[in-house]
């Protein structure tokens, strides 16, 4: 994979993790990262900034055609990618939440109609 493919592939991951997690909005990465940068810690927001200069300087400046560190890019996707799955809040909890509730609502429709019946018996 080309450094290209990389920064591109690495900014719209985090792109669409910010828009799913967090609610970010805006046209690019650093746009997406300004609006949410007082939810998240601000050495996660320097790093999703690195990668955001990263692949603007590839994909806009002539002269900038291969990282200076591949290794540490990687490493910095890899990072955010981690501290951006804290923010998820896991779909198994949400499940189990909406199932109580409508088994507690249940309960009480059947426990209403039960004291209403036994009136007429």
């Amino acid at each position: 994979m080309s450094d290209i493919d990389l920064a591109v592939k690495s900014s719209k991951k985090i792109e669409t993790t910010l828009e799913r997690v967090l609610g970010a909005s805006g046209k690019g990465l650093h746009e997406k990262v300004s609006s949410v940068e007082g939810k998240i810690p601000t050495a996660l927001v320097k790093r999703i900034r690195y990668v955001a200069t990263i692949r603007n300087k590839l994909i806009h400046e002539d002269s900038y055609r291969k990282m200076n560190d591949r290794s540490s890019f990687k490493a910095a996707v890899k990072h955010v990618g981690k501290e951006l799955k804290k923010f998820e809040e896991p779909t198994g909890r949400k499940t189990w939440i909406v199932v109580l509730v409508l088994l507690l609502l249940t309960a009480l429709i059947l426990t209403v109609v039960y004291f209403d019946l036994t009136k007429y018996l």
